[in-house]
Parts: C-alpha cells; sequence; structure tokens
C-alpha cells in the first residue's frame, strides 16, 4: 500500500512515532484513504457537509437549531456494553474481580483477526486530540483512528481536537493509542478492550459515544485511573462546579454519580429564587482529574470540552442551561425527529408533536406504545455553549476542591444528605454506594447494585487496589476536602419523590459549603453528620415542611441492617484486596447501629 497517494489532508506533524504507528495500523486495516484531522472551521464544514451527503447526519432545521444535526444509530448499538469491555493486563488479578478479562497478547491476535482489512473501503480518520487545558501537567495526548465520520465530529465537540494536541505532545512518544474500526456494528464481534500498560485502546463493532469516543470513558477512566494510580493523582467519574456567593466568594466541589443519576443537572443548576445573587458555575459535568497542588490541597481540572448528555427529562424546568447549551452547535443521537426537522423527546417543553419519527426512525404519535426517544439518547455540544461556564475552565493548574459528594439513586435507606466523619470514613461511603441502575448501561434498569465511587464501570484495573489508592491519596493531602453523600431521589409511602431536586439543591450544596468553612453546625448520627434544625433553609419550597426534612433524613436502623449486609456482596468479591480500614470501618458502622 503506497501510503503517500493515500493520504488526504496534510500530515502536519513531524512526530516520527505517531507517523509510524498511523502507517503500521493503515497497513493492518487497509483503508482506501488515511485522512489527517487538523480541527480547523474548513475541515468540519468539509467532513459535515460529506456526513450529510452519506446519510449519516441529517441537517436539522437551522431556524430553530443553528449548527445542529441529527444521528441515528444501529438500534443493537444504543448504550455502553459493559459485558464488552476488557481489561487486557498480564494476571487477571490486576485488572480485578469487577472487570472483565483477557491477556493483552492473546487480545491483540483475537482483535487483530476481527479488524484486519476491516478499514477495506472506507477512509480512515486520524484524529489528535487533548485532553485538559494546554500545558496542564494533568493534560494527555490521544490519537484516535476511526473509519467513522460520526466519530470524528463527535470528538472535536468532546475533545481540543487537531494541533493543539501535536503542539501539546512535541516529539514525545507518550500518546494514548486508540484505534476503532465499526466494522458491520455486529453485537457479536464487539470489543471494546484497553490496554493499560500499552496505553491503548482497541473498541470494533460499535458506533455508541461511549463505546467509540474513546477520550471519554476510555481514556478518561479506564486508562486515566490506571495512569493516576501510577502518577499520583485520580481520574474519577465527577462533575466539578463551583459555587459563588453573592460577596464572591466562591468554593469548587467534585460530585460523583452514577450516570443518568442527575450530575448534568446538578453540575448546571440555577439558583432558585430565594438564593438571590447566588452563582454556580460548570467546571465539567461528567468527568474530575485531580492532582495534589502544592499548597497541600486537591486541584480539579475537566479533560474534556464539550457535553455528552442524557436528554430525555430535560427542559426548561429541570435544566435550563442545557436546553440553551443544546440549542446550537449540536449532535442529537438517537431522540425523535419532527417533520419540520426539529427534535423531540419525552419531557421536553411544550406538547408532543402530532406525528414524528422515533429514534428508529419509524413512524410515531402519541399514542404509540414506544417512546420517541431512546432512554440513553444524547446531545453532544461544545462546553463553550454553556452561559455558566466557570471563568477557571482553562486555568492550566485547575480549581481547589474543598468537597467532593456521593451519591446514588435510592428510593429509599438514604437520607437527604450527611458528612462523612474523616477522610477513611468518606472513602468507606464512595466505596459502598449504591444506586439503581439506568439505562446508560445495557441491562438491568431499576436493579440496585453497588457502583463503588460511580466507578464500577470504568476503573481500569484492580478496584480493591483503587480503594488503596484512594487512601493513600490522604498522605498527600494537607487539606483533604471533606466528602459528603446525597440522595435525591427518596420516595415517600406513596412512591413519590420528598426532595423537589434540581435548582432546590443549591440548599443542600450551601450546607455543604458552609460545613466546609466552618459556619454551619450538625449532629452526629450513627451514619455521620447532618444537617442541625436550624441550619439548613427550606424557606420558600412549596409545601415543604420541617417534618418532610425529617422524613427524608430519617435513618430506618432494619433497612441499615440490610444495607451493611449489601455492602459485603463486593467487599467478599474483592477481600484479597481489600484495604482492612474498609473493613474496620464496617465494624464502626455495625457498632454505632
Amino acid at each position: 500500500m503506497d501510503m503517500m497517494k493515500t493520504e488526504l489532508g496534510r500530515c502536519f506533524t513531524t512526530n516520527k512515532t505517531v507517523r509510524a504507528w498511523v502507517e503500521k495500523k493503515a497497513r493492518l486495516c487497509q483503508p482506501d484513504r488515511i485522512f489527517w484531522c487538523d480541527g480547523s472551521e474548513a475541515e468540519k464544514r468539509l467532513l459535515t457537509e460529506q456526513a450529510v451527503a452519506e446519510g449519516i447526519l441529517i441537517r436539522l432545521n437551522q431556524q430553530k437549531l443553528p449548527g445542529c444535526y441529527y444521528h441515528r444509530s444501529s438500534p443493537n448499538d444504543v448504550a455502553r456494553v459493559e459485558q464488552c469491555t476488557y481489561i487486557c493486563t498480564e494476571t487477571e488479578e490486576q485488572a480485578g474481580p469487577t472487570n472483565n478479562w483477557m491477556p493483552p497478547k492473546a487480545m491483540y491476535a483475537k482483535l487483530r483477526a476481527i479488524y484486519e482489512g476491516g478499514m477495506r473501503g472506507r477512509t480512515m480518520y486520524v484524529v489528535p486530540y487533548l485532553m485538559g487545558p494546554l500545558g496542564s501537567p494533568l493534560a494527555k495526548v490521544g490519537i484516535e483512528l476511526t473509519d467513522s465520520l460520526y466519530v470524528v465530529l463527535s470528538m472535536r465537540i468532546m475533545t481540543r481536537m487537531g494541533a493543539v494536541a501535536y503542539e501539546h505532545l512535541g516529539t514525545s512518544d507518550d500518546f494514548n493509542r486508540g484505534l476503532h474500526c465499526m466494522l458491520d456494528v455486529n453485537p457479536e464481534r464487539r470489543y471494546i478492550a484497553h490496554f493499560p500498560h500499552d496505553n491503548a485502546i482497541i473498541s470494533i463493532g460499535s458506533n455508541y459515544g461511549g463505546n467509540v469516543l474513546l477520550g471519554k470513558k476510555c481514556l478518561a477512566l479506564r486508562i486515566g485511573s490506571y495512569l493516576g494510580r501510577q502518577e499520583d493523582w485520580m481520574a474519577e467519574h465527577m462533575l466539578v462546579l463551583g459555587i459563588e456567593s453573592p460577596e464572591g466568594e466562591k468554593t469548587f466541589v467534585a460530585a460523583a454519580f452514577p450516570s443518568a443519576c442527575g450530575k448534568t443537572n446538578f453540575a448546571m443548576m440555577v439558583p432558585p429564587a430565594r438564593f438571590k445573587g447566588w452563582k454556580v458555575w460548570t467546571v465539567g459535568d461528567d468527568i474530575a482529574w485531580m492532582k495534589p497542588g502544592k499548597d497541600g490541597r486537591l486541584y480539579a481540572i475537566n479533560p474534556e470540552a464539550g457535553y455528552f448528555g442524557v436528554v430525555p427529562g430535560t427542559n426548561a424546568r429541570t435544566n435550563p442551561n442545557a436546553m440553551e447549551i443544546m440549542s446550537r452547535d449540536t449532535i442529537y443521537t438517537n431522540v425523535g425527529l419532527t417533520p419540520d426537522l426539529d427534535v423531540w423527546w419525552e419531557g421536553k417543553d411544550g406538547d408532543p408533536p402530532k406525528e414524528c419519527l422515533d429514534w428508529r426512525g419509524q413512524k410515531w404519535t402519541p399514542e404509540s406504545r414506544e417512546k420517541a426517544a431512546h432512554p440513553n439518547s444524547r446531545f453532544a455540544s461544545p462546553m463553550t455553549n454553556n452561559p455558566m461556564l466557570a471563568p477557571e475552565i482553562n486555568d492550566p493548574n485547575g480549581v481547589p476542591i474543598s468537597a467532593i459528594i456521593f451519591g446514588g439513586r435510592r428510593a429509599d435507606t438514604m437520607p437527604l444528605v450527611f458528612q462523612a466523619f474523616n477522610w477513611v470514613h468518606g472513602v468507606y461511603i464512595g466505596a459502598t454506594m449504591g444506586s439503581e441502575m439506568t439505562a446508560a448501561a445495557v441491562g438491568g434498569a431499576g436493579q440496585v447494585r453497588r457502583d463503588p465511587m460511580a466507578m464500577l464501570p470504568f476503573c481500569g484495573y484492580n478496584m480493591g487496589r483503587y480503594f488503596r489508592h484512594w487512601l493513600n491519596m490522604r498522605k498527600l493531602l494537607r487539606y483533604p476536602p471533606r466528602v459528603f453523600h446525597v440522595n435525591w431521589f427518596r420516595k415517600d409511602g406513596l412512591g413519590h419523590f420528598i426532595w423537589p431536586g434540581f435548582g432546590e439543591n443549591l440548599r443542600v450544596l450551601k450546607w455543604i459549603v458552609d460545613r466546609c468553612r466552618g459556619r454551619a453546625d450538625a449532629d452526629e448520627t450513627p451514619l455521620g453528620w447532618v444537617p442541625g434544625p436550624h441550619c439548613f433553609d427550606i424557606k420558600g419550597i412549596p409545601d415543604f415542611s420541617h417534618a418532610r426534612l425529617e422524613q427524608l433524613q430519617y435513618i430506618n436502623l432494619e433497612d441499615w441492617r440490610r444495607e451493611i449486609l449489601m455492602h459485603d456482596e463486593l467487599f467478599l468479591k474483592l477481600y484479597s484486596h481489600l484495604p482492612k480500614e474498609l473493613i474496620f470501618q464496617r465494624e464502626l458502622l455495625v457498632a454505632r447501629m
């Protein structure tokens, strides 16, 4: 294959390692053409027009949604596939019992036999991208080779894509090597394989974002968590936001919620009317990379440059900022498509359309039994669309974190908010976090599973050692963040949510900030510190009283005895590498109960 005759676009890197690696993979995949992406606006226009011409994207109504496009994925390819996701290390013990495992040599051979020649008749796009601000000590470079225009156009939204990546890389060979090959999108030949020791990823047989936008869950979390352990930093499935008081005092917090449990809504929260003059600033809505600073505090960056959010349920009440963000320059995936080329999803403002095409492309009316939008339908929008984007977003040093918040979707047992007694207790709270499963993962929606630190599907090595890494980080911090747990989803006996949620969550956040700054009192309970009766502001919440707050905060000892037994399910699986400190924390909790 004559490489130089098949190249499209100027290869503007002189990095010999990059060029040699691309050539090697091209000889294996045998594309007809190689397109070297540069991240320019001209390139975006060219590739977008090509995607429309090939039917990969549909141009939406440009008067209503300027710069917006619609994509429909294969019905068998609509969510992350944990059963097809592998961590490939030399020993199974290194990957741990919560990950699927295969030795690297065996997986490389297996995948090569499938993808060899898999790009024949197609174009291989070389996508250089930077995760994190240029010049940040935490920033990482990745290069993804893909035969999907959808991936190229999504990666330029979700990452700092183009020449900036080569600028950061220079002559170094330290970059993530990512290969994505769609093949025929056959679930029988679908693998998302991670090679932590090689800083490499191979994804084949899928074209769904979480499986193929390799900078996102694959590099930012699975590979990132492994690199963080080696280099004394943390890659976490966390939003990061700043809350600013009317006096200009700004406090940054990180929060870990499982997918589709309100991370984006929380990161873009609009303060309720009672909190006039307060502001919330979004640093990131999904992923945080955190490193100890010279002053002994923990600093976080958002490695991404866009939002890949769940659409159903989003409206002007639940998340007005998300509605603003996705109103332009957005790629919508698997929502409903109206006759006038607008989009629709369940929970959107206004009346449903009289008819539209559903996410499968079939006719839909309000009487249809199926939903117009897939429960895991998505929007991909650039972070620069966000009217509340934090001014510190491109600070290479990141923002100082005062609090870490854990939270899942629980209809019972877990109170609205409580604070850990100390860092080790906080690690136990995060390690035992449980949540009802959502549509972001295939199968099991509605079941409660343990999801430690919201990282169960994303930890790139043995989770017992991951807990040890969390405990060890305390030794590197003079001023560790305080740790909290929240639950917006507790229900009453009639199945109704007790807490109004959304913007009202700022009331909980304010108590958390006040605790971090020594301004709020708290009562000691078996679980941790909870708001005192006079320090939690509930004024202005319709039909809400201190009695309702007590119902939210009630600790049912019988429920908690069952909860503690459920903690053992994960701990027994991880026992050979489970830090003794967490076993002691469990015994202390039993004693307090």
